[in-house]
C-alpha cells in the first residue's frame, strides 16, 4: 500500500508540470516573459524562445512586416510613402511649369503674329515694283536689283507661310 501512495503522491506532483508555461518570448524591452498563452501579435517570431503545443493552431498570424520596420512597431503605423507637403509642393510646381509654358506660348504666339505682319508689309514694298535701297555689310547704299528683288521675295514667301500659318488657325 506503501508503494500506491508514493506512486499517487509522484503522480499529483508531476501533475502541475503539465500546466506550466508553454511560452516563452522577448518582450519589447527585452524581458524574458513565461506565458501558457500565445505572445501578442506585436511581438516578431525571432523573438520567441519557445513555443508550446499546437503552436502552429494556437500562434496569431502577425501580419507582413517590412524588413526596414523595426521590432515592436506596429506595422500598421508604416509610412505609407507619400508626402503631402511634398505631394503638394509637386502640384504647385507642376502649376508653375504648365502657366510658365502658357505665357511662352502666348508670347511665342504674338512674335509670330508681328513676324507676319512685317513680312507681309515688306512683300507688299517688294512687289510694288518700286526702286528700294538695302544698307550693304560695309554701310553703304544698294539699289535692289532683280536677282536680289526675287531672293527677298522668296525669304519673304517662307517666313508669311510659316509665321503666318498660326492666324489661319
Amino acid at each position: 500500500m506503501k508503494a500506491a501512495a508514493v506512486a499517487l503522491l509522484s503522480l499529483a506532483c508531476l501533475a502541475p508540470l503539465t500546466a506550466s508555461a508553454e511560452w516563452q518570448w522577448l518582450d519589447n524591452e527585452g524581458h524574458r516573459v513565461f506565458s501558457d498563452q500565445p505572445p501578442p501579435p506585436d511581438i516578431a517570431p525571432n523573438r520567441i524562445l519557445k513555443q508550446g503545443k499546437g503552436a502552429l493552431a494556437a500562434m496569431p498570424v502577425p501580419a507582413p512586416v517590412a524588413a526596414n520596420t523595426p521590432v515592436g512597431v506596429d506595422p500598421s503605423l508604416r509610412p505609407s510613402g507619400k508626402d503631402k507637403g511634398l505631394e503638394e509642393k509637386r502640384r504647385q510646381a507642376e502649376a508653375a511649369e504648365a502657366k510658365k509654358r502658357k505665357e511662352d506660348d502666348a508670347r511665342v504666339t504674338a512674335q509670330r503674329s508681328e513676324n507676319c505682319s512685317r513680312a507681309r508689309t515688306a512683300k507688299a514694298s517688294i512687289d510694288s515694283g518700286q526702286r528700294l535701297a538695302v544698307v550693304n555689310a560695309k554701310g553703304e547704299r544698294e539699289i535692289m536689283d532683280d536677282a536680289m528683288r526675287a531672293a527677298e521675295g522668296k525669304r519673304l514667301d517662307e517666313v508669311i507661310a510659316r509665321d503666318c500659318a498660326v492666324e489661319r488657325q
